[in-house]
Formats: C-alpha cells, sequence, structure tokens
C-alpha cells in the first residue's frame, strides 16, 4: 500500500531550502518530552539530546533507512529511573537500561525465528492496557508534589506557576491545530516559563528563575560527560546489578507494547507495512539498541515518539533524511553547554504543571487502548486481570527480600510499574478464559 498525498516519501530526500525548516518542525516535535524526562530524573539534559540524536540515527541504520520514526527520551522508565537511581545510584539504572536494550534485541531475535503471534497470547490488550495506565497514574504524586509543594511545603506560588502551565499547554492541546497541536508539551513549558519570569519580575521575593548557571557555562562543550558536586567532570560508567537489570527488563515489556503501537500507527500515516518491511524484528533491534546505546553515555532510554508521527500526518513528509537531519540538529545542540544549562532554568512548578497534563495523557492512552481494542468487562478474567493489575501499580505494591550472591548480599526489590506487570502477564496465562460478569 502507498499514500496517494504524500509530499516526500521515506526515500525522498528534499533540497537544502526545505530540508533544514522540515527538520527543525521534528526538533520542536519531540523537544519538550526528550528534555523532560532528564529533567525529572536527574540526568542530563544534554545527554539526553546526545542520545536521542545518536539514537535516532542508529535506529534508521538498523532498519535500512525504510520506517521515519524519531526516537527520544521514554516516560515509560521514569519510575525505574528515579527508584533505582535513589537506591542505588543512576549508574545502576544505566545498567538496568542496556539490559532492558538488550532484552529488546532478544524479542527482536525471537520474532524472526518464530513469527510475532505469540506476543498476543502474554501481552493481550487487557494487560498492555492497564500496565500503561499503571505508568500514568504511578507517576501522578510526583506531578502534584512538584506542582503544590517547595520542600515539602505547601506553596500557593507553585501552584498558581503550575496552573498557568497547566492551561496554556491544555489550550494548545484542546485549541490549536495542525503543526502547533504537536507542540503542547513546549508550548506550555514556554508559557508558564515566561509566567514566571514576569512574576520574579513584578514581585522579587518570588523570583525562581536565575540565569547564573547560564552565564557561568561554556559554550561548548561534550554532552556524555557529567559534573560532579565540586565541578570536575567525569564518565558516568554504567554499573549492574540483579533488581536494576531485572527492573528495567520488565518495564521494557511495557515499552515494547508502545513501541508495536507507534510502528503500527507509523504504517498508516505512511501508507507501507512496516511490521513486513523491514520486518518488526528490525524495528525493535533498531529501538533496543538504542536504548543500550542511550545509557552508555548516561542518557534515558529511548522510544519511539508519537509526537513526531504526529507532525508526518499533518505535513504529509515522510522523509528519512528529514527525520535525520532532526537527529543531526539535536546533536549539534547537545554540545551546547549553554543551551544546556537555560534548559536547567525552568522552574519545578512548571514541570510539575506539565506533567499533571502528561502523566494523565499517558494513563489516558491506556484506557484507549483497552477501548480501541473492544475489551470485554463482561469477562471476569479481563476484570480481574485489571483490577489486580492497576491496584498493586498504584498503590505501590512492592516484593522485597535478601538474598546473597557469591558472598555478597543484597536486597532484591520489585514494585509499582515491574512488579505489576509480571503480575499481568501471569494472571494472563493462568486464568481460563471466557467467564462472563453475573448479570
Amino acid at each position: 500500500m502507498s499514500s496517494t498525498n504524500e509530499i516526500l516519501g521515506p526515500h525522498d530526500r528534499p533540497s537544502i531550502g526545505r530540508w533544514i525548516p522540515l527538520s527543525f518542525q521534528h526538533v520542536f516535535a519531540m523537544f519538550g518530552a526528550t528534555i523532560l524526562v532528564p529533567l525529572l530524573t536527574g540526568l542530563s539534559t544534554s545527554t539526553a539530546l546526545f542520545t536521542a540524536g545518536t539514537g535516532t540515527l542508529l535506529y534508521i541504520l538498523v532498519t535500512g533507512a525504510k520506517v521515519p520514526s524519531y526516537l527520544g527520551s521514554s516516560f515509560a522508565f521514569i519510575p525505574a529511573l528515579i527508584a533505582i537511581g535513589q537506591n542505588y545510584g543512576p549508574e545502576y539504572a544505566m545498567g538496568g537500561s542496556i539490559f532492558a536494550g538488550l532484552f529488546y534485541a532478544l524479542v527482536a531475535l525471537i520474532i524472526k525465528l518464530a513469527g510475532r503471534k505469540w506476543i498476543d497470547k502474554v501481552l493481550p490488550p487487557v494487560v498492555i492496557g492497564s500496565v500503561i495506565i499503571v505508568i500514568g497514574m504511578s507517576l501522578a504524586p510526583t506531578a502534584i508534589g512538584e506542582a503544590l509543594y517547595n520542600n515539602g511545603n505547601y506553596s500557593l506560588v507553585y501552584g498558581s506557576i503550575a496552573l498557568v502551565t497547566l492551561s496554556v499547554a491544555i489550550i494548545a492541546t484542546i485549541f490549536f491545530r495542525g503543526f502547533f497541536n504537536t507542540l503542547s508539551i513546549l508550548i506550555g513549558l514556554v508559557g508558564g516559563y515566561i509566567f514566571t519570569l514576569i512574576m520574579g519580575l513584578i514581585f522579587p521575593q518570588y523570583k525562581l528563575i536565575d540565569f547564573d548557571i547560564v552565564r557561568d557555562a561554556n559554550w561548548f562543550g561534550l554532552p556524555f560527560l557529567h559534573t560532579d558536586e565540586n565541578g570536575k567532570y567525569f564518565y558516568m560508567a554504567p554499573k549492574f546489578n540483579l533488581v536494576a537489570i531485572l527492573t528495567f527488563v520488565i518495564v521494557s515489556i511495557a515499552t515494547m507494547c508502545e513501541h508495536l503501537g507507534d510502528v503500527l500507527t507509523t504504517s498508516k500515516v505512511v501508507g507501507k507495512n512496516f511490521y513486513e518491511d523491514p520486518g518488526l524484528h528490525r524495528t525493535l533491534l533498531g529501538d533496543g539498541l538504542a536504548t543500550a546505546w542511550a545509557a552508555l553515555w548516561g542518557g534515558p532510554p529511548n522510544t519511539t515518539y508519537g509526537e513526531n508521527i504526529g507532525v508526518m500526518a499533518i505535513t504529509k513528509v515522510y522523509s528519512v533524511w528529514v527525520i535525520g537531519g532532526a537527529a543531526v540538529i539535536a546533536i549539534i545542540l547537545s554540545f551546547c553547554q549553554k543551551f544546556g544549562a537555560l534548559i536547567q532554568t525552568i522552574p519545578t512548578p512548571v514541570l510539575g504543571g506539565i506533567c499533571i497534563l502528561l502523566y494523565g495523557l499517558i494513563a489516558s492512552s491506556g484506557l484507549r487502548t483497552i477501548v480501541e481494542s473492544g475489551v470485554d468487562y463482561q469477562n471476569k478474567r479481563n476484570l480481574t486481570i485489571s483490577s489486580v493489575i492497576m491496584v498493586i501499580g498504584i498503590g505501590g505494591g512492592l516484593l522485597k527480600f535478601n538474598i546473597n550472591v557469591g558472598g555478597n548480599p543484597f536486597t532484591f526489590q520489585l514494585g509499582s510499574v515491574a512488579l505489576a506487570t509480571v503480575v499481568g502477564i501471569i494472571l494472563n496465562l493462568v486464568i481460563p478464559p471466557d467467564r462472563k460478569v453475573s448479570e
């Protein structure tokens, strides 16, 4: 199948005069979400831009330059990045991310050898949708905490900033049309930022933005080098333990569902069956390798971006060259340290206001998955699976015990999204089908 109204197909290369602005559109579309993940998890925004850009180029290479998909920071891994980072350190989160990427590669190999029908049996829509709901809702307390609390104390100032940010983002989401509709996150961030600047000028006691960090930053630097508390540069080498590895591998099961949906949507938008050519095994492999690559440099795990699919649907430009150009622009921006420092000045309540909408959208996309798949909740089996997944995931379910490996004792811990995913898969495999809710 092929699209009849495309302006540029996947293999078409535009003239340089069109190429640059078309690529910048994709940079704007991915920018808000890509920088938000490192801001929320304590990672470097410059590193995230670098690994998103290079990861996208890697994805294009692995898929034979056939799939126009941009890869950016994954929101599904935020709970795991925060939990592992706080309990063990960000280096172990990076180690877990590497294994998540390798798990993608393993699944890609199985799909190549055995086909993809088994995925529907292990991960039906009732499990996928419920887990996605958990991902969004488990982050809700974080969003409210950033929107309303300053160092644990309720702040009306924070609340007002978050409210303005949220309102701008909602207006952009609901009322803007065309390309600007795909920029709702970025527009909300900019609106909240400007409001905070104005508030700080009128009421100096409420000044939350300090540009000293921008003034002190160098113009250029290596985005994959991090700074310690003394300002010294270091490379954050990944470290590994069983807890981090299992946590990230399990969460990656949920992100694979996201990948399947994005590839299917891209196929519909472009008018080509990417499940068949280059094949789902190639797209999964590209996504997994991009995630492992990002972790090697201290960046958050990558995923295909729906925002950029939206840009293609609006512009009818499906060129892989345009996507690659956006990746190169992101890489160039990542080397400008003043640009990275400016991003770091975004106030906490601005992030909180955006996250109220963003995390809700993640949960709502899980609901949409369930509805569009026609999941029957008159079926006790589906009702039970969803109920257990959501209570364990949102309620903070935890599996925790001490183990000893090679004479080294440590605590194994599996909770929230990861535990809910495991329980959901097990319930789906063991509960017999076709049990209706009694009328």
